[in-house]
């Protein structure tokens, strides 16, 4: 057991006791040889080691003038394109109004504008949706596989793309937006709102015999109608008097074969109508 003055300098030196568990047997410790007193030792003052300061928090801005956020500056929507100013253009004005324009965000991710290929006196005009990757990149509606597929069926028809020759024998070809949305969505309201103007322009330059909607957004934009293809089909309608025949787009043939005999019977139909003279 320990001796008083022995646990007392344990104690000082921050040391802890330990008691032998009850019932164990003691072990007796032997007490020092007889001499003069120990010096009584002071218990030493507990160490303080130095602490870090906290980071002091960054002062925030008071309030008032001078801790005001600068203003943001006012965005301004982009305008849409005047009808009355593209009215009067002529074919080269206005591809380079369609090279220029800004009128949607569109304009920010195109490689450039798609504006139109064709005889632009022709009897045919053909009016798709909105361009897609290859279309971008080479500036000419209807390339790759759905306008390869186009044209096969225009050759059926003894039709060509070409801007040079018999206008009966030759189309012209036009999208209802002319730039790419990005990752081919779908043409939103607004952008074809605003792009409307150019391919009414076109129309009426080209003054064509037949128009050949093709596509869901094209049927929309030119005749107003929400309808499926399929209920709007096989008739003639009229866009400002010009007669419209209404079928499937090229891209959605090569996705659905058996509707490639249907959009053969679209195309018999406005080429009757044509060879009337648009009667």
């Amino acid at each position: 057991m320990w001796s008083e003055r022995q646990a007392a300098m344990l104690r000082a030196m921050g040391l802890r006791l330990w008691q032998p568990p009850a019932g164990e047997a003691e072990v007796p410790i032997a007490e020092p040889a007889a001499g003069p007193p120990a010096p009584a030792v002071e218990a030493a003052a507990p160490v303080s080691l130095p602490v870090a300061a906290p980071p002091r928090p960054e002062p925030r801005p008071t309030a008032g003038p001078a801790a005001a956020a600068p203003p943001r500056p006012a965005v301004t929507p982009p305008a849409a394109v005047d009808l009355g100013a593209v009215s009067g253009l002529d074919w080269q004005p206005l591809r380079e109004a369609v090279a220029g324009c800004t009128a949607c965000a569109l304009s920010q991710s195109r490689t450039q504008t798609v504006f139109g290929v064709g005889h632009p006196q022709a009897r045919w005009m053909i009016v798709g949706e909105a361009p897609g990757e290859q279309e971008d990149l080479r500036g000419e509606p209807f390339v790759g596989p759905a306008g390869q597929l186009l044209d096969a069926m225009l050759r059926a028809l003894a039709l060509s793309r070409a801007a040079e020759g018999e206008p009966a024998q030759r189309v012209y070809i036009a999208n209802t937006l002319k730039c790419r949305p990005p990752r081919n969505r779908n043409p939103a309201p607004e952008e074809l709102q605003r792009c409307e103007p150019f391919l009414v322009r076109q129309i009426e330059l080209v003054q064509p015999r037949i128009i050949l909607a093709m596509g869901r957004f094209a049927v929309q934009a030119l005749l107003r109608s929400s309808e499926p293809i399929g209920k709007l089909r096989g008739r003639v309608h009229r866009y400002q008097g010009v007669p419209l025949v209404v079928t499937y787009h090229p891209a959605y043939l090569l996705r659905n074969l058996p509707d490639k005999a249907r959009a053969w019977d679209d195309l018999c139909l406005a080429a009757e109508v044509a060879e009337r003279g648009g009667s």
